[in-house]
């Protein structure tokens, strides 16, 4: 199994997305998630490192300029997904990896606190 590494700055910067209120609570995942055609965008733009800054795992051992090497997204490219996140911590749960999963359950209690 693949051991994948928390991307802590990509969950800073969820974080800093959710309190500015970039946050879709809406759309459900299969709706919301970006398209293949907008993620090549970002990386035209921000390069990986801004396109892996959308998600919340990092393969260790992919070679670092693939979309391979980063794994559970949490938005758009614009705002945070709430369903993403829900999907995040179900896939972690799934396949064991628990720090990621307690990523994905923390910025899911900052949105939920934020909408209570």
């Amino acid at each position: 199994m693949t051991d994948y590494r928390v991307n802590r700055a990509a969950v800073e910067q969820a974080r800093k997305l959710v309190d500015s209120g970039h946050v879709d609570v809406d759309t459900p995942w299969s709706e919301a998630a970006a398209s293949t055609e907008r993620a090549n965008r970002e990386i035209e733009e921000h390069g990986y490192d801004g396109f892996g800054s959308w998600h919340l795992a990092v393969d260790p051992e992919a070679s670092q300029d693939t979309k391979g090497r980063f794994h559970f997204p949490y938005g758009d490219f614009e705002r945070v997904s709430r369903a993403a996140l829900v999907h995040a911590k179900q896939r972690a749960a799934q396949f064991d990896h628990p720090e990621i999963e307690r990523a994905a359950d923390d910025l899911l209690s900052r949105i939920d606190e934020r909408r209570g």
